[in-house]
Formats: C-alpha cells, sequence, structure tokens
C-alpha cells in the first residue's frame, strides 16, 4: 500500500515539474533574425556611383563597366547591378574614384578661348576662366568654338550632361550672328526648316532678323549640336559670320553675367534643367 501512494505521489510531482523545466528552456532560448545581404538592399548602383563621381553619364558608365574598367575592393566588376558599399574602395582605370557635390557652372564665354580641359598647343582654354569656380573637378557640356562667345555650362553631373547634349531633348541653343554683309530675304526664307549641311538634316527652329539693328545681324535657333553648325549654315546660303554668340542655352541666358564672368545656376535653374523630358 506504502509503495502504491509514494509511486502516486513521485507520479504528480513530475507533472508538477514540467511547466518549470519548460519555462527555463524559454529563458535560455534566443530567436536569430536572418541577416540580409548589404548588396541586395543597400548601397548606390555602380553605374550611379561612377556618374555621380563625374566621370560620365550613368549610360556611358554602364559601358565602361561591361569593358572591364572597373575594380571594387580590388576585384573586376562586370556586374551591371552591383551595389556599392560605404567601405567599398572603386577604382576606375585603376585611379580611385568617389561621389562628388554636383556643381553647376554658367560661364559668358569671350572670344579666343577654347573649349577644352587642355591644350598641347598652350592655347588659352574656358578652364582658367572658372579655376577658381569649384574644387570639383567640372566639364564643359557641348562645345563652343575658338571664336564664338556666350553662354557655356560646366558641371560633374554626367547624367545632366548627356540630356543637354543628346539631340532627342532638342534642348534650345539661339544664337546672334553678325554676317560680312545684308542677307537677302530670299535667302533667309532658305533658311526657314530644314537644310542639308555636308549630307546631312538640319533643323533650324528659327530665325530672322534682330529688331531695331542692321540686316547683317541675325537671330538663329537650332538644337543641334554639331560643330560649329550655325557658321555652315550661313556659309550654305554664301555668307561668313563675322561675330558668333550664344545668347540662350537650354533657356539659360546672359543677364547680370557679363563676358568672361561665371556664376553658379540658381536653385530654379537647375529645377528647370532636371524637369527637362
Amino acid at each position: 500500500m506504502n509503495s502504491n501512494k509514494n509511486s502516486s505521489r513521485r507520479r504528480q510531482e513530475g507533472k508538477k515539474s514540467t511547466p518549470l523545466n519548460r519555462k527555463s528552456a524559454k529563458k535560455e532560448y534566443k530567436k536569430i533574425k536572418p541577416t540580409q545581404k548589404s548588396d541586395e538592399t543597400s548601397g548606390v548602383r555602380l553605374n550611379k556611383y561612377i556618374a555621380n563621381s563625374g566621370i560620365c553619364s550613368r549610360r556611358e558608365a554602364d559601358t565602361y563597366i561591361e569593358h572591364g574598367s572597373v575594380e571594387v575592393n580590388g576585384k573586376l566588376v562586370t556586374e551591371m547591378g552591383y551595389k556599392v558599399q560605404p567601405n567599398d574602395v572603386v577604382r576606375f582605370d585603376g585611379t580611385a574614384i568617389s561621389p562628388e557635390q554636383k556643381k553647376y557652372i554658367l560661364l559668358n564665354k569671350p572670344k579666343n578661348y577654347i573649349t577644352t580641359m587642355d591644350d598641347d598647343r598652350g592655347r588659352k582654354t574656358v578652364m582658367e576662366l572658372i579655376a577658381n569656380a569649384s574644387k570639383e573637378r567640372i566639364y564643359p557640356v557641348g562645345r563652343l568654338d575658338r571664336n564664338t562667345t556666350g553662354l557655356l555650362l560646366f558641371t560633374n553631373d554626367g547624367d545632366l550632361a548627356k540630356k543637354l547634349t543628346h539631340p532627342k531633348h532638342n534642348v534650345r541653343k539661339l544664337y546672334h550672328a553678325s554676317l560680312d554683309r545684308k542677307l537677302e530675304l530670299k535667302d533667309l526664307e532658305k533658311l526657314r526648316g530644314e537644310v542639308i549641311i555636308e549630307g546631312r538634316k538640319v533643323f533650324i527652329d528659327a530665325v530672322s532678323y534682330v529688331n531695331g539693328e542692321p540686316k547683317t545681324e541675325i537671330g538663329i535657333e537650332i538644337h543641334s549640336g554639331r560643330n560649329r553648325i550655325v557658321r555652315k549654315i550661313f556659309e550654305h546660303v554664301g555668307y561668313k559670320v563675322n561675330k558668333l554668340d550664344r545668347v540662350i542655352f537650354a533657356e539659360l541666358t546672359k543677364k547680370n553675367l557679363p563676358r568672361g564672368r561665371w556664376r553658379e545656376l540658381t536653385n530654379l535653374e537647375l529645377v528647370n534643367l532636371q524637369k527637362m523630358q
């Protein structure tokens, strides 16, 4: 009898101890959260990183990546979607690069300066005129030939530069041309619409005499970015351009900007450029 009672008591004590054991096990258990791969959920796409460094546009960066110009942490990367993390070291053609603050400088270019970063013949370049404008390395957007004056934009924003120079965006460029003689009305009419220059079509958005000026002074609006295209247009109908001044570029104007001087774009100007389709 006693042995049966003792057995029954031990079974009841065993039952009472079970919850205590479970509670103790919960205290010791730690739930492990799954880790996320940083290169899939964070960081900056490699082509954007390169563009932000002022090297080129995103589209051009894809080409450089594909052709093996880019290393990350000492390893060649050809994957377009690779994401750069904060501590990564990115090298472009062997040189370390990093994103820069975006800069936008507008210059009223004078005559006798060439639009290039440097010149092995020792000629004056537009970079000399904006030498103190930015500690970042900025580049001219498009070109103006040596004897052409007027608006020239500089930036390290590769995407915006690409947009402003690509023909599909129809960026407005308005020039004031001074000709060697009066432009005949019949020749003015020939310049309305499309003309063929060196075997290729060029569309002239608008052309007219400058109000209140002699008929040697002509305003011409185009969106083509071909080299010396305005001079070639007038040569096409038998005239020589003595002076050429770009007075509007992508709705930017020379207002309050003397020849040879530069200024930063206003926030409103930058917003309007970025809205361009």
